[in-house]
């Protein structure tokens, strides 16, 4: 059986912050946040809308997309570290709102690594052949979880949506390879610090461990996958540096022209990053069927993933 994604929707708020908002009241620039992130503006989302309102925008647009009803689904899995409430959880609020039978539901944490664990474990489900259709969404609001005055992670954070249906595809399609990690030693590096509840970071190091696990994990995925780089049409990175998403891309010695960059638009959306550049990427028509896809990411925990699929239904 071939395992991979049969419908997929993003979604983001309409709000647009950009660089020139920080300009008012910290010591930074739009010129600054350019050359250091590669982001201009981010959207955040408005006071009344939550992590599920926006995994549910963007779960209704997977499940048109895959062509299905909601009665389809057997599970669903969310990706996310800023829920509404510790429980119930994002996927119990959208097993609800979706009008899906009492299905099994559960949210994952992996930080900006989530979407990958989510696609592999809902791949496992398939496989079982006890599950069909999986919805895996990856969702979060960061904006509610950062801390505005802190000069080196405000700047950096966004508000999105990604979902996919994860079911059996077509032959020679789906997911091929993955790899998934954590060294919790450099967990205090990048956490939610549980006085403020707000993120916090040692950019030096998390820059550093960032550098080196995206192309080495991207790496293993594709020799796993028995390709090489010459095989990949697109690499989709975690968007949460340009200079970092640079360095991986470089690693992997493909050209500009077939690395996603999304962060100028959205900034860093932890579990949201990955998917929003994919539906960027199918909206501008650079992702057709059959393409082979590096999706990789790090993040909180410390967490990393990378998965090789081959495009298509």
């Amino acid at each position: 059986m071939n395992v991979g994604i049969k419908g997929f929707g993003t979604y983001v708020p309409e709000r647009v912050i950009d660089n020139v908002y920080f300009e008012s009241y910290l010591e930074t620039s739009d010129e600054w946040i350019s050359q250091m992130t590669g982001i201009k503006e981010r959207r955040w989302a408005h006071e009344q809308q939550d992590t599920s309102d926006l995994a549910y925008e963007a779960s209704v647009r997977a499940i048109e997309d895959a062509g299905i009803k909601p009665k389809d689904i057997d599970m669903v899995i969310v990706a996310t570290s800023t829920g509404d409430h510790r429980f119930p959880t994002v996927a119990n609020m959208l097993q609800e709102r979706l009008g899906l039978q009492k299905v099994a539901s559960m949210d994952q944490l992996a930080a900006c690594t989530g979407f990958m664990y989510g696609i592999v474990t809902a791949r496992s489900f398939v496989l079982s052949g006890d599950y069909h259709n999986v919805l895996v969404v990856g969702a979060d609001k960061l904006s509610k979880i950062t801390d505005l005055n802190d000069r080196s992670t405000a700047i950096l954070f966004g508000d999105g949506a990604g979902a996919a249906i994860i079911g059996e595809v077509s032959e020679n399609r789906g997911i091929l390879s993955y790899e998934l990690g954590s060294d919790g030693i450099g967990g205090k590096y990048l956490y939610q610090d549980n006085d403020t509840n707000f993120i916090r970071m040692n950019g030096r190091e998390v820059f550093k461990f960032a550098v080196r696990v995206m192309g080495d994990s991207s790496s293993r995925a594709i020799e796993k996958a028995n390709m090489t780089s010459d095989d990949i049409n697109m690499f989709i990175p975690h968007q949460a540096n340009i200079r970092i998403m640079e360095s991986s891309r470089q690693r992997l010695k493909l050209p500009k022209e077939k690395m996603s960059v999304s962060v100028d638009k959205y900034g860093n959306t932890s579990a949201a990053s990955i998917p929003l550049s994919i539906g960027q990427e199918l909206k501008n028509g650079k992702i057709k069927d059959d393409d082979v896809l590096v999706l990789v990411g790090f993040g909180g925990g410390l967490t990393w993933g990378s998965v090789v699929i081959r495009w298509g239904k």
